[in-house]
């Protein structure tokens, strides 16, 4: 007990020792996920495990295309086909994906749709933003347009993947 008036209000213990209400301590995590009843956004399209055997190293982020050629970002040399088979028995290409060793030769992918979109005449950079403000291409103002961007959405941003091939997300503003 406190020097001056108690722990907690009188009528507050009253009602919890009459069963009426339960105390809850207050420092409780109510917004963590699962307390409050919002789930967190799923990330993942797909998820799976594999045994791939032959594959160095103990993890690869890859893209695979519409017509099913893998593209390795990060990881081995070695083929990535045994883990974009494994993905591809629920969803199809094309898709971003990214592969961890769980032990031995099984392992673990998880893949997320992606928007394949061919430039015929991309313009020199890496990355294009294209908005109603106009055209960025690696963080640098651009004159010009790319037709194949336009329409898809307010704000659209593409990352050259390989040649003329962009990962295209589009948003509204």
């Amino acid at each position: 007990m406190r020097l001056f008036g108690r722990e907690e209000p009188l009528h507050e213990r009253l009602a919890r020792e009459g069963g009426l209400v339960e105390r809850v301590p207050r420092n409780a995590p109510w917004r963590e996920v699962g307390i409050h009843g919002m789930q967190r956004a799923r990330e993942w399209d797909a998820t799976a495990t594999t045994e791939a055997p032959g594959i160095d190293g103990d993890s690869a982020t890859f893209v695979v295309l519409p017509d099913g050629s893998v593209l390795v970002e990060d990881g081995p040399e070695s083929s990535l086909q045994m883990l974009a088979d494994a993905v591809e028995q629920e969803l199809a290409p094309p898709y971003r994906a990214r592969a961890a060793r769980i032990r031995d030769d099984l392992w673990g992918v998880q893949a997320k749709r992606i928007r394949v979109v061919e430039i015929r005449n991309p313009p020199d950079g890496d990355a294009i933003e294209l908005s109603r403000d106009g055209l960025v291409v690696d963080g640098e103002r651009a004159f010009g347009s790319v037709p194949e961007l336009e329409g898809l959405g307010d704000v659209v941003r593409a990352e050259r993947l390989d040649g003329t091939l962009w990962e295209v997300e589009a948003s509204p503003l």
